[in-house]
């Protein structure tokens, strides 16, 4: 169920206070507003900070849904030489 549209977006209280070159966001849950276009924030995904940089298709959706907090598993693929050998 989406938010109601007379509510408007959810943002934290961090996106009121004065703007600094480098925006460190904690709350993922939050929506990207429209002052931030071009700009680039920093996104954290429970481990570090992500590099997001905000363009016009991505007001209104949240900061979490850019950044992923989970990597992905990269397997080793096998040589050849070792699989003849056995």
């Amino acid at each position: 169920m989406t938010r109601s549209l007379w509510k408007g977006y959810f943002l934290e209280n961090c996106f009121f206070k004065k703007a600094k070159t480098n925006l460190n966001v904690w709350s993922r849950k939050s929506s990207i507003p429209s002052n931030l276009i071009g700009k680039t924030v920093l996104v954290h995904n429970g481990k570090e900070f992500k590099k997001l940089l905000i363009t016009r298709e991505k007001i209104g959706f949240k900061f979490g849904e850019f950044v992923f907090t989970r990597s992905k598993m990269i397997k080793p693929k096998k040589s050849k030489s070792l699989v003849k050998n056995k």
